[in-house]
């Protein structure tokens, strides 16, 4: 039986701004990447979940890069706090501004935004493989 060929990583983009969700998502997948684009995060949130319940699907997602000013039920950082009880597992980044991540941290901010915005889309898709890289590691 031949081997089986590795899919490519999905990850999942959860922005508000069109434009920079787009823009980002459009290179990684040029990058070789599987991209899930969220617009909120009750998206982000929805994805995650699902992709549980999903047979074959876009298969699981492995790494969130996420905007600290998220529209939706929560925004960046308390999507970071969803996720660290509901997948832990999976590496997420937060991207923003200063000024954006102070606006928004409140109680949620344990670390402030790891990539700065607008974004440089040479440096995002670096620091994607260090995390995963630092995530496969036993």
């Amino acid at each position: 039986m031949a081997d089986r060929e590795r899919q490519p990583t999905s990850l999942l983009i959860a922005d508000s701004d069109a434009l920079v969700r787009h823009g980002l998502a459009e290179y990684l997948r040029h990058c070789g990447y599987r991209v899930i684009e969220a617009t909120s995060f009750d998206e982000a949130v929805y994805v995650l979940d699902a992709q549980e319940q999903a047979a074959g699907g876009v298969g699981p997602v492995e790494f969130v890069l996420s905007d600290v000013q998220l529209a939706g039920a929560g925004n960046g950082f308390a999507l970071r706090a969803w996720m660290r009880e509901h997948h832990p597992d999976i590496p997420i980044v937060l991207a923003g501004s200063v000024q954006s991540a102070a606006a928004v941290a409140g109680e949620l901010c344990d670390k402030g935004p790891e990539l700065k915005r607008p974004y440089a889309v040479e440096q995002v898709v670096e620091h994607i493989r260090r995390r995963l890289a630092e995530r496969a590691r036993p």
